[in-house]
């Protein structure tokens, strides 16, 4: 197959991931990856997440040979602690107590499966520290219903950047895909089309 038709796929419908994978002007289908997203107590959340993205990864890979097909998965860590998407208002609002005052990690798992099926994969690791956060405005934030869908109940490119008192290592990583992995892994990769960076100002 020449360079110009292989496709790269995300295995994700993840409205962030596809709009970050867009910024860098690459042409993508999105094929969401149907797999159990289990973690296992015996693995680091670094493992974990890099586990859950070769799982989905793979799984496209499968139904798609000779394509490029590029998996995530993003999981919060505060100590020792693994911090899902919330159940409901209350798991958010316990969950946005316990980050309160605190810094936590943001770790994201990617991993590339190449049009030959060989594997690819790096995590990204970024600190983030909440504000102390009042009750009310916990729930008053929730109320927005943008931590709904957001491990560890936030967004950090949404009205939840007003919970932030500072973050360090990449933007994109806490906001569910670190570009600068992405780069790296599809340069390794060979894939023939190179992305760009140029919209993005936080990197």
């Amino acid at each position: 197959m020449s360079p110009s038709k292989i496709k790269l796929i995300l295995a994700s419908q993840s409205p962030r991931r596809i709009e970050l994978l867009r910024k860098l002007g690459l042409e993508f289908d999105i094929i969401p990856a149907s797999v159990d997203e289990i973690t296992q107590a015996g693995r680091s959340p670094e493992d974990n997440a890099l586990a859950l993205a070769q799982l989905k990864a793979q799984h496209v890979a499968r139904q798609h040979p000779g394509t490029f097909v590029l998996g995530a998965d993003t999981l919060v860590v505060l100590d020792d602690t693994l911090l899902g998407k919330p159940n409901d208002r209350q798991d958010a609002e316990r969950m946005l107590s316990r980050l309160s005052g605190r810094t936590h990690r943001v770790i994201s798992g990617v991993a590339l499966i190449d049009d030959r099926g060989v594997p690819w994969q790096q995590a990204g690791v970024s600190h983030v520290t909440l504000k102390p956060i009042t009750a009310g405005t916990i729930r008053s934030y929730i109320a927005t219903g943008e931590p709904m869908d957001k491990a560890g109940a936030y967004a950090i490119q949404g009205k939840g950047a007003d919970l932030i008192e500072s973050w360090s290592g990449s933007w994109t990583n806490i906001v569910g895909l670190p570009v600068e992995t992405v780069c790296q892994l599809l340069q390794q990769a060979a894939w023939p089309h190179p992305p760009s960076t140029a919209h993005f100002d936080v990197l």
